[in-house]
C-alpha cells in the first residue's frame, strides 16, 4: 500500500509570494520589454540582458532568446503577449526537462519504509533547516519521521537539530560531537526500522567543498547504508540557498560529483530576487528540483512544479 507525501495539496499560492521579489525586479522589466512596442534587435538585446541579470545564466539566456527568436520569426508572430507567451512555453520546456521524475519522492511503498532521505550541502544553505520543514511536513501529513544528526562536525549543528525535532515532535538520534557519522547513519536506520518509522531524514556535515575528508566522509555514510538496505539511501538532497547565485552553483557540483545527488532542495527563494538560478540549475547540474522554501517557517516549503513557477514569474501587472 502506498501513501502520498506531498501530492493533493496546491502549494501554487507559497510558490507565488516566494518570487515576489524575482517578479517585481526582473521578470517586469521583461514582460514590459516585449509590451514595449515593435520587437526589432534593441527588444532581443535587453532580454538578454535582463535574463543573465536575473542569475539564469550566460549560456541559458542567449540559447533561450536565440530559440525564441527564431519562433517568433517562423510564426510572424507580432502581438507582444503571444512572445510572452513563446516565452512562458521555452521556460517551461527548460525546467521542466529535469523535473519529469519528480513524482518519484511523492509516492511511497509501505513495504519500503523507512525511505531514507540524505542531505548534503555546505553549511549555511540553510540545510538544517530544510530538513525540518521537509520532517514537519511529513509529520503533520501523519507520517512517522525520525531525523538522524550525522553532522557532528559541529556541536551547533547536533543542538540545532534537536531544537527543531523537539519543536515539530520528532525524534533525533545523535551522538557525541566528533562521532563517526556513519555510525550515527547506522544506528539511526536501526532506530527507524525498529520503531516502524515512515520516513528517516539523516543530516550531513556540509565544510567547505574544498575538503576531500568531507567528500569521503559522505561516501562512507552512503556505503554505511547501502550495506543495511541495498535501496537506500532512496533520496540525496542537495540543498542550495537561492541568494548565494552561481557562487552556490559551484560548490554544489563538488556534492554531485562526489555523492551522486539525487534533487535539490533550494532554501531561502522568498529572499532573492535571482529566481533565474533555477534554470541555471537545470542547465549546469541537469538535477530536478524537488522542493522550494518559501519562507521562514516551517511550514513555508512547496514541491516545485515548473507550471506554476514560470507563471508565477511572469504574471505581472502592466
Amino acid at each position: 500500500m502506498a501513501f502520498r507525501l506531498f501530492r493533493g495539496t496546491d502549494h501554487s499560492n507559497k510558490t507565488n509570494n516566494a518570487l515576489k521579489k524575482t517578479r517585481d525586479v526582473w521578470f517586469k522589466r521583461i514582460v514590459n520589454n516585449i509590451r514595449g512596442g515593435n520587437v526589432d534587435d534593441e527588444t532581443w538585446d535587453n532580454l538578454e540582458e535582463l535574463l543573465i541579470s536575473a542569475d539564469i545564466g550566460v549560456n541559458t539566456s542567449l540559447s533561450l532568446v536565440e530559440s525564441l527568436r527564431d519562433k517568433v520569426k517562423a510564426e510572424r508572430v507580432n502581438d507582444p503577449s503571444q512572445i510572452t507567451d513563446l516565452l512562458r512555453t521555452e521556460l517551461k520546456r527548460i525546467i521542466t526537462d529535469s523535473n519529469a521524475e519528480n513524482e518519484e519522492l511523492y509516492e511511497v511503498n509501505r513495504d519500503t519504509i523507512p525511505i531514507v532521505i540524505l542531505f548534503v550541502g555546505v553549511n549555511g544553505a540553510g540545510k538544517t533547516t530544510s530538513i525540518a520543514k521537509l520532517a514537519n511536513h511529513f509529520h503533520e501529513g501523519g507520517k512517522k519521521v525520525l531525523l538522524g544528526a550525522a553532522d557532528t562536525f559541529r556541536a551547533a549543528a547536533i543542538e540545532q537539530l534537536q531544537f527543531l525535532g523537539e519543536r515539530i515532535g520528532v525524534d533525533v538520534i545523535a551522538h557525541k560531537q566528533g562521532a563517526d557519522p556513519g555510525a550515527v547513519a547506522y544506528d539511526s536506520y536501526q532506530a527507524a526500522k525498529a520503531r516502524d518509522v515512515d520516513v528517516l531524514i539523516i543530516d550531513t556535515a556540509g565544510r567547505l567543498h574544498t575538503k576531500t575528508n568531507l567528500m569521503e566522509e559522505l561516501k562512507k555514510i552512503r556505503r554505511v547504508i547501502s550495506r543495511i538496505d541495498a535501496n537506500a539511501p532512496h533520496k540525496v538532497i542537495l540543498s542550495i540557498d537561492a541568494t548565494t547565485g552561481h557562487n552556490g552553483l559551484s560548490q554544489a557540483k563538488h556534492f554531485v560529483e562526489a555523492v551522486a545527488c539525487d534533487g535539490i532542495f533550494l532554501s531561502k527563494l522568498d529572499g532573492t530576487a535571482k529566481g533565474g538560478i533555477v534554470l541555471s540549475i537545470r542547465q549546469e547540474l541537469n538535477l530536478p528540483i524537488l522542493f522550494i522554501g518559501t519562507g521562514e517557517q516551517l511550514d513555508d516549503i512547496a514541491p516545485f512544479d515548473p507550471k506554476s513557477f514560470v507563471d508565477s514569474l511572469l504574471t505581472v501587472d502592466s
